[in-house]
């Protein structure tokens, strides 16, 4: 059937737009389709775990999103393994240069940086003008406009688009000069893995021997132990020192990341820190307008200002809206129009309730029949203390913005590695218990009912 391809790429997309990080790796990214006839959409999960989290906590979501795409007839079956073709390659692959394997510490998944995140593809407005100017300055003149240069706001604003943009101006017109674009992960997972099999050095002169260094989403760097940090300072140090240049982004300004380490913070502080905004409606039309050109649909006004008004806080959202309306057209054999879209696209840009901490606790403390405060408390009775390692878990599952430090002053002040511990040991046993796995389920729809 024409547009299959499309339609999993748009439910995906609707499905992103409208799910948390924690969402998305718990269980929703790593679904694939395999198969769709008779008005029956096959999804497989990698493993049983996955296939129960997602049958229990977000099969009515792809349900909704699959039925706003294809029609109200239309179910969803979960099976498990890759027992169909179709992964559907991502609009956007998320970079650094190849360089020969003997000497670099690679992680499993390197980076590359995409070569459609350009300065020219990047729509300024208001709400992200200076970031983009500092941005531009930083990739035109490496280690001598601002350095460093720290890029934060929420998710979905430009941020990485950014990083990619001078990653490719400087690979561009600096050929002779070594960029390294990481996430924050990736930069960790090498880290540890260097320290398993003793190639600290190689580690070194993956991330120190490098002209410009793009770190993305350190605010999950707080969490760390102290020699991941020994590790960061010491090589923003030696870059910084060379006059090499450093730029990161974060969901939070510095001041605000408090698990950080003090004097690397102070660091940061020492360049140019940039807000990015929520665009305006100019911009948001503006990028919906780049969008439809760049992928060879004709958007009409009026359906360019009906999703320009509804979606107002993440680009990300926006740009899946012109994804989805052309695999809707393209299923259909219609034109895009304003009934098109107003009919498809019933969930664009709904408000949700933002989720809060105590929310979580007092839901816990509501399902085990026990008091809030023993649970925020340090009683050690059997009970309390599991019930308090699941809220701490889906606190932590559920909230991006909540490192493991900013959970720990919930509960009683503890120290931000009783948090971690708990987060694991709870990770650990819903792989081993599957009644502590659908209790969670069921916190986890009650709660995200609440979102």
């Amino acid at each position: 059937m024409q547009g299959i391809d499309e339609v999993w790429s748009a439910l995906r997309d609707s499905l992103r737009g409208n799910s948390s990080e924690a969402m998305w790796s718990a269980g929703l990214g790593s679904l694939r389709l395999v198969d769709y006839q008779n008005d029956e959409l096959i999804i497989s999960a990698p493993n049983q775990i996955q296939l129960l989290r997602v049958q229990q906590r977000y099969l009515p979501l792809i349900t909704e999103h699959a039925q706003q795409l294809l029609g109200a007839s239309v179910t969803v079956s979960l099976t498990v393994g890759d027992e169909g073709p179709r992964e559907i390659e991502r609009d956007v692959v998320t970079v650094e240069p190849d360089v020969p394997s003997s000497r670099v510490m690679s992680s499993d998944r390197p980076l590359r940086l995409d070569p459609r995140m350009t300065f020219d593809t990047f729509v300024v407005g208001s709400s992200n003008q200076l970031a983009r100017s500092a941005a531009f300055a930083a990739a035109e003149t490496p280690g001598r406009a601002y350095n460093p240069l720290l890029m934060y706001g929420n998710s979905g604003l430009g941020k990485t688009h950014l990083l990619h943009a001078i990653g490719n101006y400087v690979q561009e017109n600096y050929p002779y000069r070594k960029v390294l674009y990481v996430s924050t992960e990736t930069f960790l997972n090498d880290f540890i893995r260097a320290i398993q099999t003793r190639t600290q050095l190689a580690l070194h002169e993956r991330y120190r021997e490098v002209d410009v260094l793009l770190i993305d989403d350190i605010q999950f760097m707080e969490s760390r132990g102290e020699t991941f940090h020994e590790e960061i300072f010491h090589t923003y140090n030696t870059l910084h020192s060379e006059g090499k240049q450093i730029v990161l982004t974060s969901d939070r300004s510095p001041r605000d990341l408090a698990g950080l380490q003090e004097r690397f913070r102070s660091r940061l502080l020492q360049g140019l820190v940039t807000h990015i905004d929520q665009p305006d409606l100019e911009t948001r039309i503006a990028i919906l307008r780049s969008k439809s050109e760049a992928e060879g649909i004709t958007l009409p006004n009026d359906v360019t200002e009906w999703i320009a008004h509804r979606v107002r806080d993440n680009i990300r959202e926006l740009e899946g809206s012109i994804t989805m309306l052309r695999a809707f057209s393209n299923l259909h054999q219609v034109p895009i129009s304003l009934e098109l879209a107003q009919k498809h696209l019933t969930g664009l840009g709904h408000e949700h309730v933002i989720l809060k901490p105590e929310t979580i606790v007092k839901a816990v403390a509501d399902f085990y029949g026990l008091d809030v405060n023993d649970v925020l408390g340090s009683k050690r009775l059997r009970p309390l203390v599991q019930a308090r390692h699941v809220a701490m878990y889906l606190i932590r599952d559920l909230l991006d913005n909540y490192s493991y430090p900013m959970i720990a002053r919930i509960f009683d002040g503890r120290n931000h590695t009783t948090v971690i511990s708990a987060v694991e040991k709870i990770k650990e046993q819903i792989t081993l218990n599957v009644e502590l796995l659908t209790q969670i389920n069921t916190l986890t729809q009650q709660l995200q009912g609440e979102m």
